[in-house]
């Protein structure tokens, strides 16, 4: 980590912003510094910065878009189809500024600075404490989104590094207690029902039960069925419970098989199938002309996307 001398830098833009080394970024991430310079020669991805003597040097946000596009590869998606993929999540961001979250990610980051430094001391007051104040801070959105998920996420991805597994652990737990005492007291008032389910192995409880808590609001209550409900007996269930749209959620790159798969369930319920989650965002143009809407993964537009699916097609 450095603080490059102005006049080393190629452009004013990145002088007021700390500014990393490639063996540093590799450090930080895992992702050896052959992989980076082919990840920026041959796809084009993150595009450092360069000094006067050719070195390249990465902000924050090029080491966000290393682990964002680490975490694509690593649901299966090839490293050819990631430039896209981020390129159309920015779009959709840009297209919706209403939607942007208060705060920066300086301000985030702090959060959880603090965060890791509870979960480091498995410190369950101290992590209550941080989670009460930045709740107190911002909307559920951004505590989930962009302050808690990143932090979880990271842990998940430490792997065999001692102590990772126990600290994710942790964390996992807390935040799966507060999301469904969350999700428990949001079952009060709402008229609208909208049924949650995640395709088998394609997301943990926790990923599941933050989605719930992006998609509903005060006139929609979501219900979320148990991980591991098989998808062959939702047209069992949307039968018995009666919900006005079932949304199936998946993390997971999509197979070629999945839109028919989709298509199929759609035509045995007897309510609108819906598709939310990382899948849906390759998934939408396979889609594009089928029965299943999709929602898209960040978690704004996910909840703005049902709202107006259920205001244009149901009578509520």
């Amino acid at each position: 980590m450095i603080e490059p001398d102005s006049a080393s830098l190629p452009d004013a833009p990145h002088r007021q912003e700390e500014l990393f080394p490639i063996r540093e970024v590799a450090r930080l991430t895992g992702i050896n510094p052959v992989t980076l310079r082919a990840w920026e020669r041959r796809y084009g991805l993150i595009q450092p910065v360069r000094t006067e003597s050719g070195h390249r040097l990465y902000s924050q946000a090029d080491i966000d878009d290393v682990r964002s596009i680490l975490g694509w590869i690593e649901r299966g998606v090839a490293v050819s189809k990631v430039g896209k993929i981020l390129a159309r999540n920015q779009a959709t961001q840009q297209q919706a500024p209403s939607a942007q979250a208060p705060g920066t990610q300086a301000d985030w980051k702090q959060w959880q600075v603090q965060l890791r430094q509870a979960v480091k001391a498995f410190d369950e007051r101290r992590l209550e404490q941080v989670y009460g104040q930045v709740f107190a801070s911002y909307p559920l959105v951004v505590v989930f989104q962009d302050i808690l998920m990143p932090v979880w996420h990271d842990l998940c991805a430490a792997g065999e590094a001692f102590g990772a597994q126990s600290e994710w652990l942790f964390l996992d737990g807390f935040l799966r207690a507060r999301a469904l005492q969350r999700l428990q007291l949001a079952r009060e008032q709402q008229e609208v029902s909208v049924v949650l389910a995640a395709m088998p192995g394609h997301c943990r409880e926790l990923e599941l039960l933050v989605a719930a808590l992006m998609l509903g609001s005060s006139e929609v209550v979501i219900r979320v069925l148990a991980v591991g409900q098989p998808l062959e007996e939702l047209s069992l269930v949307c039968e018995r419970m009666a919900p006005q749209a079932l949304v199936l959620f998946s993390n997971h790159s999509p197979t070629a098989e999945l839109p028919k798969r989709l298509m199929r369930l759609a035509q045995g319920l007897d309510c609108p199938l819906l598709f939310a989650g990382e899948a849906a965002e390759l998934a939408q143009d396979a889609l594009m002309r089928s029965q299943v809407a999709c929602l898209g993964s960040e978690g704004r537009l996910m909840r703005r996307r049902l709202q107006q699916y259920l205001a244009e097609h149901l009578d509520t």
